[in-house]
């Protein structure tokens, strides 16, 4: 596949590991002749690690023998967590310390969630953009002050902090943008 064919979220081989996208800039020559570079920002799934690649319009890598599989969580346990693969009935351990990003945003009624499967091995998941969650514990909201743009931590089901409107109160469900971490309505 050519460099310039490679778009955000697509996986690909490099130094005999797969590599997720995760951003791309193309830098165009400001000289004659001079070659078109893309720079992309990855991610290596195997090591987790974050990689910089730099590669010119003509260069090529080759498509990762890489799936992306709806799931649901199972359950816990302290070290992994278990998914059932939604069309074959596949069961993945995940160790929880290779998904401690994702983990705050994962519950068992979670709709669209996707294991990233190499070799027949888990190696990670993708979760939807934005995903609705109850407030567990906030502070009571005063009177008054809902007018206002102000906000107050809000302690969610998984244990994630997020700033909410003053107005919301414990139990109302939210929608939490998962990239940012971010609050963004009422579910």
């Amino acid at each position: 596949m050519l460099a310039k064919e490679i778009k955000s979220g697509m996986v690909v081989n490099h130094d005999g590991a797969p590599i997720l996208i995760l951003g791309v800039t193309v830098q165009t020559p400001s000289a004659r002749g001079a070659a078109t570079l893309y720079k992309y920002r990855c991610r290596n799934l195997l090591t987790k690690l974050k990689v910089d690649l730099t590669l010119k319009g003509a260069d090529s890598l080759e498509e990762a023998d890489f799936e992306r599989r709806e799931v649901k969580l199972m359950y816990n346990d302290p070290t992994h967590m278990h998914l059932l693969d939604q069309v074959d009935f596949n069961q993945y351990s995940v160790p929880l310390e290779d998904i401690a990003d994702e983990l705050p945003y994962v519950t068992e009624s979670l709709e669209g969630l996707l294991a990233l499967v190499y070799n027949d091995e888990c190696i990670g998941l993708q979760l939807p953009s934005a995903v609705d969650l109850t407030i567990a514990q906030t502070d009571p909201s005063v009177k008054g002050n809902s007018a206002t743009g102000r906000t107050k931590p809000a302690t969610l089901e998984t244990g994630l902090v997020v700033h909410v409107p003053e107005y919301l109160k414990e139990g109302e469900r939210i929608r939490v943008d998962t990239r940012t971490g971010d609050f963004v309505s009422r579910a």
